[in-house]
């Protein structure tokens, strides 16, 4: 039995909002290049309605004024048009951003000329699917399309399948590293077979499977997006979850154990099948070393050495 919670990170709400402004005459800014210490990464997003609502951030709040005023521009006149931002510039200061960094945002009409509106669908449908999905924009004529094309004056945004984490043991630090899992947009899901752990009041509006864990992670196919950390403690439950995500391309399996457990568990998946550069993968004991103490720092520790090893690609 599974139970399932839906969670909505940044892009999936900006996609839920095109959804439901779908009619009205919209315009998206993307930051298509930054330099320093830029606020928001190349391929972020602000959707603009008509009325000057918006969704999502270009630069966490220090140019989305000025963009708000490009983007009203784009849909009056159907044009698109580039935006750089720097401590060079004299608006830099005007704005907001004295950190030291530089971005360029484009702002472009929802539109057939621009980014037409069913792009927004094709995203949607491919972080369903769990794959990556690419949109080229040529910054010359301001149309963007599906797919990856070189050019000189072509700004290729991809979109990565949504970031999940599968913890294995309901356990107190699964409590906290599912909470900072949320934080940064990775959907948690909780596996355990013990009905007294894996409950709704342990674990509030989070995903919940009760299947043993390499059963349910056969199901859930980890991707190169997904994490997943073992920390119940319990042979008969981490090891067949660590056999089974080692055999999936899973970006980060992490096993939560002192060094002496971890030496046992080597020689117990070695005599299982595994080899070496698939226990290579294997981060035990998991996270950081950060001198953590007590489960939430624990959590905190698994929850940066995974975002390192998602970010790693």
């Amino acid at each position: 039995m599974t139970q399932a919670a839906e969670q909505k990170g940044e892009l999936d709400r900006l996609i839920a909002t095109a959804h439901a402004w779908r009619g009205a005459r919209l315009a998206l800014a993307t930051v298509i290049a930054t330099w320093g210490s830029a606020p928001r990464p190349r391929g972020s997003h602000m959707l603009v309605h008509e009325d000057g609502r918006f969704e999502g951030s270009v630069s966490g709040g220090c140019v989305e004024g000025e963009v708000l005023h490009a983007a009203a521009e784009a849909i009056a006149t159907g044009r698109s048009r580039r935006l750089d931002f720097g401590v060079a510039n004299d608006t830099a200061w005007e704005v907001g951003l004295p950190c030291g960094g530089e971005i360029a945002i484009y702002v472009q009409p929802v539109s057939t000329e621009g980014f037409p509106a069913e792009l927004f669908d094709a995203i949607a449908a491919a972080r369903v699917e769990g794959r990556a999905f690419s949109i080229t924009t040529d910054l010359a004529t301001g149309r963007s399309e599906a797919g990856e094309t070189a050019g000189e004056t072509r700004f290729v945004n991809r979109y990565q399948p949504p970031r999940r984490l599968l913890i294995v043991g309901a356990v107190q630090i699964a409590q906290s590293l599912a909470q900072f899992a949320r934080a940064i947009d990775v959907a948690p899901t909780l596996i355990d077979p013990r009905d007294r752990f894996l409950t709704e009041e342990r674990f509030p509006g989070m995903a919940r499977d009760d299947r043993w864990p390499d059963e349910a992670i056969a199901a859930l196919k980890p991707d190169e997006a997904t994490a997943v950390v073992t920390l119940s403690h319990d042979i008969k439950i981490d090891d067949p979850a660590l056999i089974a995500a080692l055999n999936s391309p899973a970006a980060y399996v992490a096993a939560l154990g002192s060094r002496k457990s971890h030496a046992a568990r080597l020689e117990r998946l070695k005599a299982a099948g595994l080899s070496e550069e698939q226990l290579a993968r294997l981060d035990a004991p998991a996270g950081l070393a950060i001198g953590a103490q007590g489960p939430a720092e624990i959590a905190l520790s698994i929850a940066a050495g995974m975002v390192k090893a998602l970010r790693a690609g």
